[in-house]
């Protein structure tokens, strides 16, 4: 059997591919495939509504928040989030907190200036910074609420006085929290909410139409929420696996419910790290994801020959990042209790072996 651990993309919940795999073939007995059905059909149009119903009925969303899937994956929000918001001379307050956070500070500066409130760059980005302001001039404040490489996790939200955006990529609907406290949230499907090709938008309406430059219609928020999320042809696939996803995480109890999953297998991990002689966790223990679990061996030599063992007994997706290193289990929604008990039992076996 299969345990996967990969960063994104990753795994889906059984029935989700099950039910996809017969929608390729023939969806809802028409005779067509979901590949091929038009997009501005009855048939594709009740697929977009219910994802978008889901998202909001399983955020608790109110009512000035609109719901969009969009082509271009979290990378485009980069750029789109300060298209839409921040004028030339207008300032964003970031919090640097990794590799993605540093893309996102990147695009905006084309678009206005960028104020860094905080930063943990100089550790590796091993911590998640906690004594800063947030200027009360800044257009809105950003933050990436999981930090997928260097596996580190805002575990209390900071409340601020002006716009609040955040990208949720990595941890989206995998723990309760008040996401009516945002502004703005983007988040790629491709690790908890679906499969890669599509990306979730949640945007409160009156951030939008304030800055002074001419958008391009695409790219307008606005533009896609008066299209209700059909200005041009959506991903029709990748929205038919969101909205299957969102399905089973509601009949499994919605989000609180896999909260508790999710807290589960990152503490039997972490249990295993700290009391494991051969493994190191990476980040500062308040901070640690409880989505990606970051860890190093003592030596390289252990960790290659862990990497070995682990493939041998079924272990995909654990070798870390290519710019940090070591290992990384990512513990998304749909990976089972199970597959963290294998990974567990292998680590403690592999160091009985070793001596």
């Amino acid at each position: 059997m299969i345990h996967n651990f990969n960063a994104g993309p990753s795994i889906l919940p059984k029935q989700v591919f099950a039910q996809a795999a017969e929608a390729i073939q023939n969806y809802n007995n028409t005779g067509l495939s979901i590949l091929e059905i038009g997009h501005r059909t009855s048939l594709f149009e009740d697929v977009m509504n219910e994802a978008r119903s889901l998202v909001k009925e399983l955020m608790l969303l109110d009512d000035q928040h609109e719901v969009l899937f969009l082509h271009g994956g979290a990378s485009t929000q980069f750029m789109q989030v300060p298209m839409n918001l921040l004028n030339e001379k207008d300032t964003a307050a970031f919090a640097d907190t990794g590799i993605w956070s540093t893309k996102a500070i990147k695009e905006a500066r084309l678009f206005g200036n960028v104020d860094i409130v905080c930063s943990s760059k100089e550790a590796n980005y091993s911590f998640i910074p906690k004594d800063f302001a947030v200027p009360n001039d800044a257009k809105y404040f950003h933050i990436t609420t999981n930090n997928t490489i260097y596996g580190t996790q805002w575990q209390k939200i900071p409340s601020v006085s002006i716009p609040f955006i955040a990208d949720m990529s990595s941890d989206i609907l995998s723990r309760s929290i008040d996401f009516n406290a945002f502004d703005l949230i983007y988040a790629g499907a491709q690790k908890n909410i679906g499969c890669a090709g599509v990306n979730l938008v949640v945007v409160k309406n009156n951030i939008l139409g304030k800055v002074k430059r001419t958008i391009p219609t695409i790219m307008d928020y606005r533009n896609h929420i008066k299209e209700g999320s059909m200005l041009n042809t959506p991903p029709v696939f990748a929205i038919y696996v969101s909205m299957l996803t969102l399905r089973w995480l509601k009949e499994i109890g919605g989000v609180a419910e896999v909260e508790k999953l999710n807290n589960a297998k990152a503490k039997m991990l972490y249990n295993e790290i700290d009391s494991n002689p051969l493994f190191r966790g990476t980040v500062a223990t308040e901070d640690r994801s409880k989505m990606n679990v970051c860890f190093t061996a003592i030596d390289k030599e252990v960790e290659s020959n862990f990497l070995e063992f682990s493939t041998k007994n079924g272990i995909v997706g654990i070798k870390g990042h290519r710019s940090s290193g070591g290992f990384r289990a990512s513990l998304y929604n749909a990976l089972p209790l199970e597959s963290v008990q294998i990974l567990v039992e292998i680590m403690s076996s592999f160091a009985s072996k070793a001596g």
